[in-house]
């Protein structure tokens, strides 16, 4: 019997192992709805003690391209192919066209888009929401909470928090379809212009209530994304906080190389 610390060049063994079961999902050897091979026969198969094989399911299960069904094992999951979330999202002329930014970029990567609304309404804000807003905490704002389906997969949740003072008079705020281009056509409709989005990501596991919500084994990558929406007088009418399966994205920016 081979060990979980056996290995060469490529690390561990059961790093080994977890990379070839990942690439055969990838490769389409082990096809969306097929079973994972069970434990024993993965044991049979490479040669290793049952603790190799459990390690490396577990490695297995953080790529996230498989879940685990209780009492049955692991399956692999069917997921849509990966879209790019670019740093041109926001265009003005997306919004101009009637398109948030969500349904844009779905569009462009030809994608059948749904979002459902889960919650709207004054809310306290949160610690951290309050400080990028510049508010004292437990200052009321509207929330505006989302689920963002694509091809009929939960891939992602925005809450959106917004000053109550610049919300009160932009009654399509409150509703579940604030219109054409979304909250943000609405904040420009009112004077509000903007100046710059700026967006703060972080990689991490998800917890098991956001696993559930997206759809995701336990302990699946997903990227945290804080964005603020500033305006061109200096204030930040937005914060919204994102979580996203990191399966589902690429990001891409662009970087401007002159002053």
């Amino acid at each position: 019997m081979g060990t979980a610390v056996e290995g060469g060049r490529s690390g561990p063994r059961y790093v080994q192992i977890a990379d070839e079961i990942v690439q055969q999902i990838r490769a389409g050897v082990l096809k969306p709805g097929d079973m994972v091979p069970s434990e024993s026969e993965l044991v049979e198969r490479y040669g290793v003690s049952g603790g190799t094989i459990r390690k490396a399911m577990v490695e297995v299960r953080a790529s996230g391209l498989v879940e685990t069904r209780h009492g049955k094992g692991s399956i692999v999951k069917d997921r849509p192919p990966v879209r790019h979330r670019s740093s041109d999202r926001f265009r003005r002329s997306h919004r101009q066209g009637g398109k948030a930014a969500y349904l844009a970029e779905s569009a462009q990567s030809g994608a059948a888009a749904k979002v459902s609304v889960l919650f709207i309404g004054p809310m306290e804000a949160p610690e951290d929401p309050a400080r990028r807003l510049g508010v004292p905490v437990g200052t009321q704002v509207l929330a505006r909470r989302r689920l963002y389906f694509r091809n009929g997969t939960p891939v992602e949740t925005a809450t959106s928090y917004l000053p109550w003072d610049v919300v009160k008079e932009i009654p399509e705020l409150f509703a579940e379809n604030p219109g054409g281009g979304g909250i943000y056509a609405r904040l420009e409709d009112h004077g509000h212009e903007f100046a710059e989005f700026v967006e703060t990501l972080q990689a991490r596991p998800a917890s098991k209530a956001e696993a559930s919500e997206l759809a995701l084994t336990p302990g699946a990558p997903v990227v945290h994304l804080i964005r603020e929406a500033r305006t061109t007088a200096g204030l930040v009418v937005e914060v919204c906080d994102t979580l996203m399966a990191a399966d589902q994205f690429v990001f891409e920016y662009r970087i401007p190389a002159a002053d």
